[in-house]
């Protein structure tokens, strides 16, 4: 089976004969350059609340 030309789904440059289907080295460059692994610290997250979707039946709730 002969490998089928790709080009880079970001910069739409060609791969080449790459292997697997994936952005090009330059993209993966610039990707890891840009976003360093480090958390972002400007999202914030909503402060968690259950849902009460099951109502507590007659007998566990009798006094």
């Amino acid at each position: 089976m002969e490998p089928q030309p790709t080009t880079c789904p970001r910069c739409h440059g060609d791969l080449g004969d790459a292997e697997y289907y994936g952005i090009c080295g330059s993209c993966s460059t610039n990707l890891r350059a840009v976003y360093n692994g480090q958390p972002r610290s400007d999202v914030e997250a909503a402060e968690y609340e259950p849902k009460m979707n099951v109502t507590p039946n007659a007998i566990a709730s009798k006094e």
